[in-house]
């Protein structure tokens, strides 16, 4: 079973890190309660998954692909003894643009320790001979044979694999089903899925920040630079481009030495506490992270790095997905939705145009 990713000092708001690592095929099955990168989701409750619907790109209107859940439960809360965010994004590039959050996705489920799906008592830390079936819950829900997602549309030669759009049966129908329809190959062998992110564990470590060192100086415009800069404008536009110039240098310095010492994390996890920003621009007001539909408000539970871009194999010639920061507010009473899989809120934040990591 992965170590929870919350830790019993939440009081102190305590950093934890996440990184990826390789790990075996059980240790990612839904009865470990894994946080994991890619694949297929690991779905905690069994019933009431997302829709179709609920799960496109408000852009392109595609199907958004699973990228990463995390399993965080409460300490002290039997609502939430089992509790897992998941995260679901676009694969298509041009939808990644503007600091636009609508190529996010991000659901919410949580179940108590007696439940319908799963144990009371903790699974075995050692490996199991099980073979997940992609295609069907153990509920009978049956499952996209591509995504993993809620998937109801049946081949309509064989009956037997399940697709959660059009969209997807033909991009199965292409690289697999063809064959497998025609009696080439079985169905049974579970081939490389290009279409799915690589598939990682997430394992955690809190942030142990050195000894207080001599910070690196954030460098502001010089007198010659400002001589440059002067053409013909008002001093008081000057001063403003100065200052706006000075703020963006010292978030993106803060953000650059805050991972210095770990480079590789890929996930920040600090519920109640305050991202780290990649910019000073389009950072969110209270007023822009909606409430629940409980009517308690959202706060900050977590934030992707770009690090993670470099594990998703998503880099092409002419585009990529990309983000500076993807960060994660859920509802600070983790309200009771029964078995479903509530929406929560995205902010994603781009890097400024002369940024990098």
């Amino acid at each position: 079973m992965a170590a929870n990713i919350v830790k019993e000092s939440e009081a102190k708001l305590e950093v934890v890190l996440g990184f990826v690592e390789e790990a075996e095929s059980w240790q990612l099955l839904s009865n470990q309660f894994p946080s994991k990168v890619g694949g297929r989701p690991a779905w905690l409750s069994q019933v009431d998954l997302p829709s179709v619907s609920e799960l496109l790109c408000e852009k392109c209107k595609l199907p958004t692909v699973f990228l990463l859940q995390v399993y965080a439960p409460i300490t002290g809360s039997d609502r939430c003894f089992h509790r897992t965010l998941f995260v679901f994004c676009c694969k298509t590039p041009a939808c990644f643009t503007g600091n636009d959050n609508k190529c996010f996705k991000v659901f919410r489920c949580q179940l108590p320790r007696k439940n319908d799906f799963y144990p009371f008592d903790p699974p075995d830390e050692k490996p199991v001979h099980l073979v997940e079936d992609h295609q069907v819950l153990v509920t009978g829900l049956k499952l996209c044979r591509l995504c993993g997602c809620l998937g109801q549309k049946a081949c309509s030669r064989c009956h037997s694999v399940t697709y959660c759009c059009k969209e997807h049966q033909t991009i199965d129908w292409k690289h697999r089903h063809k064959k497998e329809c025609a009696n080439e190959v079985s169905q049974n062998s579970e081939e490389h899925n290009s279409f799915l992110f690589p598939e990682w564990e997430l394992v955690t470590e809190p942030e142990e920040l050195p000894a207080k060192e001599k910070a690196h100086e954030s460098h502001s415009l010089d007198q010659e630079s400002m001589a440059c800069l002067n053409n013909g404008l008002e001093e008081s536009e000057l001063e403003s481009m100065a200052f706006h110039e000075t703020q963006e240098s010292k978030v993106f310095q803060k953000f650059k030495e805050r991972i210095y010492h770990e480079p590789q994390q890929v996930l920040r996890y600090c519920k109640g506490g305050t991202p780290l920003w990649v910019s000073s621009e389009h950072v969110p007001h209270v007023e822009d992270v909606p409430k629940c539909p409980c009517g308690a408000k959202r706060v900050f539970e977590f934030q992707i790095m770009p690090q993670l871009l470099n594990h998703l194999k998503v880099d092409r010639t002419d585009a990529s997905i990309d983000w500076g920061t993807v960060a994660i507010y859920t509802c600070a009473d983790s309200c009771d939705q029964g078995n479903k899989y509530s929406a929560e809120f995205i902010w994603k934040q781009d890097f400024s145009a002369d940024q990098a990591v």
